[in-house]
This record gives structure tokens, sequence and C-alpha cells, in this order.
């Protein structure tokens, strides 16, 4: 049985949506071919988060206890940094930086803005987190009627291409790969159910 403390962090982390009632339909082809998967969907979602689980758990104490500060669930950030540098390992990724030098850290924070901590820190953690609620905000304005669901995934896609081309009929019409959004929701799923 859980204690008090624990069901109140629980629940406050559900202030944004609870990633486990996001539907989704997972990977790509692109994004499942490309990490040589001879699935798509929401299985090579999870076959690639489980790739990385070894990967993410080296900063699980980093994202929980970053995730639980700002009230976004652990499994969202996991499943961010899963998809962004698969753990801190992904192809491209050096000293920190990915994206041809334009992005930085496990969250892959633009250069647009000033990154934060060491590119493994709790500090730089938490700013991908900031950003990522400020992308909520930014659904949250464009789209009020949403539910709490439908925003958050909106907000994992604005997280990779912003809010003001997003269309409410396919959020995922602009990000890389065409399904930001639905990878990291599986992603994040399955991290929801193994720890995070």
């Amino acid at each position: 049985m859980s204690s008090l403390w624990e069901r109140a962090r629980k629940k406050s982390n559900m202030s944004f949506g609870d990633i486990n009632k996001v539907c989704t339909s997972g990977a790509s082809w692109t994004t499942a071919g490309a990490d040589g998967r001879s699935v798509d969907g929401v299985a090579a979602s999870h076959e690639m988060a489980a790739s990385d689980l070894p990967h993410v758990n080296n900063y699980r104490g980093k994202i929980i206890s970053a995730a639980n500060e700002h009230g976004v669930q652990p499994a969202i950030v996991a499943g961010i940094i899963s998809r962004e540098t698969r753990g801190g390992r992904g192809a491209g990724f050096h000293n920190g930086w990915g994206d041809h030098g334009k992005a930085f850290g496990l969250m892959q924070v633009s250069s647009f803005h000033k990154p934060r901590g060491q590119w493994n820190s709790k500090e730089h953690i938490s700013q991908g987190i900031e950003i990522f609620k400020g992308c909520y905000g930014d659904v949250e304005r464009k789209f009020p009627s949403w539910t709490k669901e439908q925003k958050l995934k909106g907000a994992l896609a604005a997280y990779n291409m912003g809010a003001q081309n997003m269309s409410p009929h396919n959020v995922d019409a602009h990000t890389t790969g065409g399904d930001y959004a639905n990878d990291v929701t599986a992603r994040a799923q399955y991290y929801a159910n193994n720890g995070y």
C-alpha cells in the first residue's frame, strides 16, 4: 500500500494529464526503420524504450526528483530523453551536443535557449521540463477546449516543433518523423510501467 505522501505526489503529477490515458499510434516506419526495427507503432516504441532503459536508468534519480519538483510525470521526461538521445548514447550525440551542435543535453534543449547545467545534470533536466511546461501552456492557450491528455500530447509535439503551426487534427503533422508526440507517448507509457 502506498504512503499518503506517494499518493499525493502521484496526484500532483496529473496536473498535466495522465500519460497512460493518452491515445497513441507509436513510432512511424521512418523512426522505427531508422532504428532497425522490423515493426512500427507502439510495439516499436516499446522496443526502443526497453533498449534505452538501462541508459535512462543512469539518470533515474535526477529524472524523478526534477519531474516531481515540477509536477510532471517522470515517465514523460524519460520518454523525451529516450527519443532525443537514447538515454545519452544516441547517434550524433557528442559531449552533450546533438542535432549538429544545435541542441544540448539529455533532453536536447535547443541552442535558442541558454543551456543550464551539465548535459546530464538535474539542472539541465529541470530546464527541459520547464520548456515542456511552457509548451503545455502554449497548447492550452491555442486549444483551450482540449482535455488535459490532448494538451499533453500537443505539448510533446510542441516540444519538438512549437505550437504555432500545430494542426488540431494531427499534432504530429510537422514533427520529426511525423510521429514525435505519438512515439514519445508510447515510450513514456512503457517507462510508466517500468519504474517511472
